[in-house]
């Protein structure tokens, strides 16, 4: 079991190295799902004394106020044999055997961070021991919970400390140790104030009994130590330090623990309890917990990693990859980019993707209604037709037919079909800038760089512009044409008998009556009706022709001209990515590689298991 304590120091401090260290944060903590223990005690209840009884040294700073002012991830690594010695990792190369030097990085490293305000930080220490005396454990030494502020320090951090330290014992992960001296009363305890606020029933609360030899004579701490005075679901420790006295003599820690065994071994009041008291046995309680607590969670653990794995694989898909650093590469990058733009554009036009057939609404319900709504009856009223057909014959009357009536009459309906016939250019060309819109919204790896957009939106919608421009002429063209020229056989098909609603010559003397005018507009608007039947379908041909199959074909053939042209800086400014999504994306990638190093490390532990 010892490789599954050996397993999560892995994983602090890898969390720790990439900024993990279970703080709010918008990207998954793995921190928060490791099992931990978590010392917790108020100022001057000797918790820093216990931590040096479980490793065996003096290494931690002492002094008035607030001394620990960072989280301390202490880890101890039993060693077969060898000499003793400790590594920061921050100093991932320099190895300690000097623990008084331990002390001052401990300091110095404090200050780094906080600056010599006496201010305090959640950026956690860590320090990692090896020695053949220390059992392999994990504990995190707080800042010790206080009621007042010390010159040079802000009043808020009474209230930040206790805020950092509620936010490690509150996740239910935590195994918290909770110190409290034996000579205060245990209601006023610091330690355990705060510890039952976040563990009421006691389920992960050890309690630890410091100075218990400095307690008044005449009193014990036997109901406390038998969990009579208040109960929690694990026995109570009780530990005996060394005095400040032996603190000054420099009495060693082997010294200390020897002297702490005879206290309780001989003590009339904790005889029968010294078999489960004192630091040695504190430190083994611990890890055979850590180690119980961790095998129960590696379950728990291998399923977060599963399903932050692939959340974090998803966000990188959807960020996209890093950007090349030469010419090519961002070439290239760009045409790629603009070539799954263009494919999406085609699968609108194409009805594989919504939009598209907006198109043929144009042709198949607007169109034509606009063309209905030309009443061509009305133009060719009576009073229409006698005045143009009057005024076609000028002064000399026409002697056999209205030729020059009639291309007036048919000119003056036709030329309003331009109207129609623009409309729908525009109408269509309002549908591709929309897809256009869509596209570009739907291109993910458009999101990542908006400059790029912004060029690829602008040059699609020039290319769409000349398009434009261009099916309007060839459709107006269409319209010109049945203008500038009539179709003989419709009129040479026409029945001469008068009977039969012919079209005979008149006598100069009844040309002008109104059978016979309205006969011409009859004859006219046939003839109108035959020239819109025809061009409902050819104008709809012509603006696919100019403009759905060219934005199909060429949508971004002028910027990719324009494109080749471009120099280095000019290609890079185009990728100008915005600098929170590449943080991002770095943080993601090295969290990426934190997890799948997570799974591979806890898989092979549970396989060996």
């Amino acid at each position: 079991m010892e490789s599954l304590i050996t397993l999560v120091n892995k994983l602090q401090r890898a969390c720790t190295a990439l900024g993990d260290h279970g703080e709010d944060s918008a990207l998954p903590t793995l921190w928060d799902s490791l099992p931990s223990i978590a010392v917790v005690g108020g100022q001057s209840s000797g918790k820093s004394s216990v931590l040096e009884s479980v490793v065996g040294k003096d290494f931690l700073p002492r002094g008035s106020g607030i001394v620990t002012r960072r989280p301390l991830v202490l880890q101890l690594h039993r060693l077969d044999e060898g000499r003793e010695y400790a590594e920061f990792m921050h100093l991932p190369r320099k190895r300690f055997t000097d623990f008084a030097a331990v002390r001052k990085e401990i300091q110095d490293e404090t200050d780094r961070e906080t600056g010599r305000t006496k201010g305090i930080s959640p950026v956690p220490i860590h320090l990692s021991v090896y020695s053949p005396h220390v059992v392999n454990l994990t504990l995190i030494d707080l800042p010790g919970l206080t009621k007042v502020a010390v010159e040079g320090q802000a009043e808020s951090v009474v209230q930040d400390i206790e805020n950092m330290v509620r936010a490690y014992i509150e996740k239910p992960n935590c195994v918290i140790l909770a110190v409290s001296p034996a000579n205060q009363d245990l209601a006023t305890s610091d330690a355990i104030k705060i510890s039952r606020e976040v563990d009421p029933k006691g389920e992960r609360t050890i309690g630890v009994l410091t100075k218990i030899d400095l307690m008044d004579k005449g009193t014990d701490a036997v109901d406390i130590l038998e969990g009579k005075a208040y109960k929690l679901q694990f026995p109570w420790i009780g530990v005996v330090n060394r005095s400040q006295a032996d603190i000054n003599k420099n009495v060693d820690m082997v010294a200390a623990r020897r002297k702490e065994r005879e206290y309780f071994a001989n003590s009339p009041d904790y005889k029968h309890l010294a078999h489960r008291m004192g630091s040695e046995h504190l430190a083994k309680v611990l890890s055979k917990h850590l180690e119980q607590v961790i095998k129960s969670r590696i379950p728990g653990i291998q399923s977060l990693i599963s399903k932050t794995l692939n959340e974090l694989e998803t966000e990188l898909n959807r960020l996209g990859k890093p950007i090349a650093s030469d010419a090519g590469g961002k070439l290239y990058t760009i045409m790629e980019i603009c070539r799954i733009f263009d494919g999406i554009y085609k699968e609108h036009l194409d009805g594989i993707r919504a939009g598209g057939e907006k198109i043929y609404n144009v042709f198949d319900n607007n169109f034509p209604a606009a063309l209905k709504r030309l009443q061509f009856d009305k133009h060719l009223s009576m009073e229409n037709v006698r005045k143009l057909i009057t005024e076609a014959d000028g002064y000399q009357p026409h002697l056999i037919a209205p030729e020059q009536g009639y291309r007036r009459l048919i000119e003056s309906c036709l030329v309003n079909i331009r109207g129609p016939a623009e409309a729908a250019v525009d109408a269509v060309h309002g549908i591709l800038k929309e897809l256009v819109h869509k596209a570009i919204s739907e291109t993910a790896e458009l999101k990542q760089f908006p400059t790029l957009r912004v060029e690829v939106s602008s040059a699609a919608f020039d290319s769409l512009e000349r398009m434009r421009e261009e099916s309007k002429k060839a459709t107006l063209k269409l319209v010109d044409m049945e203008c500038s020229y009539l179709t003989v056989d419709f009129f040479r098909k026409l029945p001469q008998d008068v009977e039969k609603g012919g079209n005979p010559t008149h006598s100069i003397f009844d040309r002008y009556n109104d059978s016979y005018l309205r006969r011409i507009g009859t004859t006219v608007l046939a003839y109108v009706n035959m020239v819109c039947a025809t061009l409902r379908n050819s104008i709809p041909k012509s603006i696919v022709y100019g403009q759905v199959r060219e934005a199909k074909r060429s949508l971004l053939d002028h910027f990719f001209t324009e494109l080749g042209a471009r120099e280095m800086k000019q290609l890079s400014k185009l990728l100008d990515e915005d600098p929170a999504v590449m943080e991002r994306r770095a943080n993601l990638a090295k969290r990426l590689e934190l997890y799948r190093s997570a799974q591979s490390e806890i898989d092979a532990v549970a396989w060996a298991k």
